[in-house]
């Protein structure tokens, strides 16, 4: 007999070799048909392992974690790739992983596939499915496993590629096999609502130099309504995407001639960054900050000394040799910002010493992985860092997540629920991703782990989230489509000011080392404007609005009052437009609304006779006839109202 610690911490006896699956069954018959896969002392594993010393088991689910969904998924992922083996025969495999949100399999077929052939898979899974065929597992010998491949090049490659030794595992279901690591299913009949989502063309292994293969993306769930949610969640998602968004308000822009991954920012695009900036610059300048202009370009010593070399080289832009200087656009400009501390003598009391920038920064993101303002190659960051005594950090860490609640939940509207902490530590295994330093590192969690206590934040940890030289605090925020995306942070950091030898003199007299807090409250301006798109469908608040009032003459003889009305309050600063244009007002209305203006004021002979306006919202609608000075009065103190 074995001892399996469970989840729950109880213990269970059990006969040496048992596999996962009746260890599931003797817990719960209920558990053994939900169950996708396990985890064996922490490892992912297939239900049909064996069980053969003590050990720790968790039996996953579908629900319980992204794991058992991936196990679920792959198995689907099987069940599309026999579907078309049964459809087109001469089909040749590439791969089919799961991923975060469903599944896709490569194929090597004569013709892309068309909607009538994708709504034909779809029905031979379903029959595949029905069929619940059990899913069996076997490994071979390299010589048997490439003779059983031998009709699948790419699998063979594949083959030819693991090491020599190494286990070759393959899934069979009916007549289907595939190479495969696993894990999955039981059997086929376990995967119960299934659909295809899109198609396109991959080149294999990612590589252009390669064959384009055609790629189909699926989903799949235990449950109808489940799928039902999804494809509901898919369309807001379509609704909410940024770069429609940016197309449809004519914000930002791309072209092939500027390059992939770096935006043109259209004039209502530039006004909505341009607003941003100067707002979190001036609540920053207000807070204390000294704003800097540093270049976004720097010798190459500057990062190898930093140790940004040796972590980011890979994502930064090659190297610009010039005269007898090796130059390289900035992936961040920390290291700027220890040189310009270090530009100058300090005393303890000059501490803190809080320098922020709008800083332009440069990383070679692959070109499949850019995504309109969300993933870039320039993109500006409003970065800050904080230069700080020992004794002060956990009032200005304090200091930097108070801002980031101000600007967050305050100003922007976006509720506390919506908002979770996390540590982001080191893994310590990993020598080659961080600073060297279990000193350091020790120090530097436990100081952020006792502030979050101390500040009665509630927080989880998580490991090998931090950067490579110091712990930080990622504030996660549930986005409108449930997703938890990562904006602000606030990093500490005592690696740069030994690497820099930064120093300040105590009261002591003596020499003593600063440290540097790293903090970003929106991030990049391009992400956080996809960001902001997205979670307001592009009705931004009034302040932020590119065009805050459309003025809607109702004809010709209007246009007089109109113009004057919009020059009145372009006195005041707002962003106004008249739509002098022939066409009805209803028209004129309709177009307004698709542009999210906040406020459309319509006049005609009555409102010029009374001095009065007649004031449509985008949100609630027509709000009849207004006094002229009201409701300028009233907008100006809603747009200055984020201010206060």
């Amino acid at each position: 007999m074995i001892k399996v610690t469970l989840k729950d911490g109880s213990i269970k006896e059990v006969e040496q070799g048992v596999s996962i699956i009746d260890l599931a069954k003797s817990i719960s018959e209920g558990l053994a048909r939900v169950a996708t896969c396990a985890k064996l002392n922490g490892k992912v594993v297939d239900l049909r392992t064996n069980l053969n010393e003590d050990c720790n088991v968790e039996i996953l689910t579908f629900d319980s974690d992204l794991d058992g969904k991936k196990a679920y998924w792959h198995t689907t992922s099987h069940i599309m790739a026999q579907a078309v083996k049964r459809l087109f025969p001469d089909t040749k495999f590439a791969i089919g992983p799961s991923i975060d949100e469903g599944f896709y399999y490569d194929f090597d077929v004569e013709n892309n596939f068309t909607d009538e052939d994708k709504a034909n898979i779809e029905e031979e899974m379903k029959k595949i499915i029905k069929e619940d065929l059990p899913i069996e597992r076997f490994s071979l010998p390299k010589k048997e496993a490439l003779e059983l491949m031998k009709d699948q090049p790419y699998k063979q490659e594949l083959i030819n590629d693991l090491p020599e030794g190494e286990e070759i595992s393959f899934y069979k279901q009916g007549e289907f096999t595939d190479l495969c690591a696993g894990p999955h299913l039981m059997s086929t009949g376990k995967v119960k609502a299934v659909k295809l989502l899109s198609n396109s063309g991959a080149y294999w292994r990612g590589d252009e130099h390669n064959k384009m293969l055609q790629r189909i993306y699926a989903i799949s769930f235990p449950k109808n309504s489940e799928l039902e949610e999804f494809l509901k969640l898919r369309e807001e998602a379509k609704e909410r995407d940024h770069r429609k968004i940016g197309k449809d308000l004519e914000l930002f822009m791309t072209h092939e001639l500027v390059g992939s991954g770096l935006p043109l920012y259209l004039p209502n695009g530039a006004t909505i960054r341009r607003l941003l900036e100067r707002y979190i610059q001036d609540k920053e300048i207000a807070l204390g900050y000294k704003h800097v202009y540093t270049p976004s370009l720097a010798n190459t010593q500057l990062y190898k000394i930093s140790g940004h070399w040796d972590h980011y080289k890979d994502d930064m832009f090659p190297i610009m040799k010039m005269d007898n200087e090796e130059l390289v656009l900035r992936p961040m400009n920390c290291p700027h910002h220890m040189l310009v501390y270090k530009n100058s003598l300090h005393s303890y009391k000059d501490l803190p010493l809080r320098i922020g920038e709008l800083a332009h920064d440069f990383r070679y993101e692959n070109s499949g992985a850019v995504c309109g303002l969300e993933r870039v190659r320039e993109m500006c960051q409003n970065d800050a860092h904080l230069f700080v005594r020992p004794d002060q950090i956990k009032e200005e860490v304090g200091r930097v997540l108070n801002l980031i609640v101000e600007v967050y939940q305050k100003d922007f509207g976006f509720p506390a629920s919506a908002f979770s902490y996390r540590l982001s530590l080191r893994d310590k295994k990993n020598k080659e991703k961080y600073i060297d330093n279990d000193k350091m590192w020790e120090t530097a969690e436990e100081q952020l782990r006792q502030i979050l206590k101390e500040l009665n934040i509630d927080f989880y940890e998580a490991e090998g989230e931090a950067a490579f030289y110091g712990p930080k605090i990622d504030i996660q925020i549930k986005t409108a489509l449930n997703h938890d995306v990562t904006i602000p942070t606030c990093q500490l950091d005592f690696a740069l000011p030994e690497r820099f030898d930064l120093t300040f003199i105590g009261e002591d007299g003596k020499e003593h080392r600063p440290v540097v807090i790293h903090r970003a409250i929106l991030g990049s301006s391009d992400r956080f404007i996809s960001f902001l798109l997205e979670e307001t469908k592009g009705a931004l608040p009034t302040w932020l609005a590119p065009v805050q009032v459309k003025v809607l003459p109702i004809t010709d003889r209007h246009h007089e009052y109109a113009n004057k009305l919009a020059d009145e309050m372009k006195k005041l600063g707002i962003r106004v437009e008249v739509d002098d244009r022939s066409e009805k007002t209803g028209y004129k209305i309709r177009e307004a609304q698709l542009a999210k203006v906040p406020y459309m004021l319509i006049v005609g002979d009555k409102e010029i006779e009374e001095n009065k306006v007649s004031v449509r919202d985008r949100k609630q609608g027509d709000l009849g006839a207004i006094d002229k000075d009201e409701f300028i009065k009233n907008l100006k103190e809603e747009i200055d109202e984020y201010r206060k």
